[in-house]
């Protein structure tokens, strides 16, 4: 009765686990895609030449941190905007005679991290023939801080977990001497090693923590895939977040390691610390 209720609380604790990495694995994924567009605009001196902008390019792209870098040219720009803002009525475009953004050329520049915009963005300013660089610091500071707090919230909780799961294992170890005491002294009496005394213990811990993971891996796979393809399916609307989130291979092709690790090393380390304490009868 004690394994099962090991089994199960253990199982319970991985499943949570899972659900939490999962959910981690998700997150993060749509945060690199949000970092991904979070760039910087830089834009040049008016005076400047076409052989100029392009050398202030390849110097944008030599910076540490720096993934990708886009030109657009005030033809581009102005094309864009007549878009955005006269698709209701072009004929108000036709009014410009010359091209409004003459000086609107510049570059978008995007980071492998957002916690090294602004550390970029320097850089980009210390460039001779930049004129100004615009940089959305109010989306920067708010995905550093929810980085630093699910980083900081995540880790707590699967620290409580596997100081549940140890503590789990450990009592019913423990349960498993107390009962068995007079049989180990026995054995011990008429000259068995602590290595054969213990090796059941051990094994049994290894055991636990191996069918306790199993069990929720199985169901997690199942759930995940049936999840997925709700979302899917049913909340069109995401656009384009759905193709932030992961397929069940590639969060299994993590979690399942790190959950097998986990699990039986929290049943053999449970084992091993009870039987140590408990040996010596």
């Amino acid at each position: 009765m004690f394994s099962l209720a090991s089994v199960a609380t253990m199982t319970a604790c991985i499943f949570i686990f899972g659900v939490l990495f999962s959910v981690i694995l998700n997150v993060d994924s749509l945060r690199k895609d949000i970092e991904e567009k979070v760039g910087v605009t830089v834009f040049f001196d008016e005076s400047i030449d076409d052989g100029r902008v392009g050398e202030i390019g390849e110097e944008i792209r030599s910076l540490p941190h720096v993934t990708d870098v886009t030109f657009t040219s005030a033809e581009e720009a102005w094309e864009t905007y007549k878009k955005e803002h006269f698709a209701s009525n072009p004929s108000l475009a036709e009014g410009f005679k010359e091209n409004p953004l003459a000086n609107s050329a510049s570059y978008t520049v995007f980071v492998d991290r957002v916690e090294v915009q602004s550390e970029t963005v320097e850089k980009i300013r210390a460039i001779e023939g930049v004129r100004q660089v615009n940089q959305s610091s109010g989306a920067v500071k708010n995905l550093m801080g929810f980085n630093r707090a699910f980083t900081y919230v995540s880790a707590v909780i699967i620290v409580i977990l596997l100081i549940v799961s140890v503590v789990l294992i450990a009592n019913v170890i423990s349960v498993g001497i107390t009962t068995r005491k007079e049989e180990i002294a026995i054995m011990k009496l008429i000259g068995a090693t602590d290595a054969f005394v213990r090796a059941p213990f051990i094994v049994e811990g290894l055991m636990l923590g191996l069918l306790g993971t199993l069990l929720p891996l199985g169901i997690l796979f199942i759930a995940y895939n049936w999840l997925l393809g709700r979302l899917l399916e049913r909340f069109g609307f995401l656009g384009d977040m759905r193709a932030s989130l992961l397929d069940a291979g590639s969060v299994f092709s993590m979690l399942v390691p790190i959950g097998l690790v986990l699990g039986v090393g929290v049943g053999l380390f449970g084992a091993w610390i009870t039987v140590k304490k408990h040996l010596d009868v």
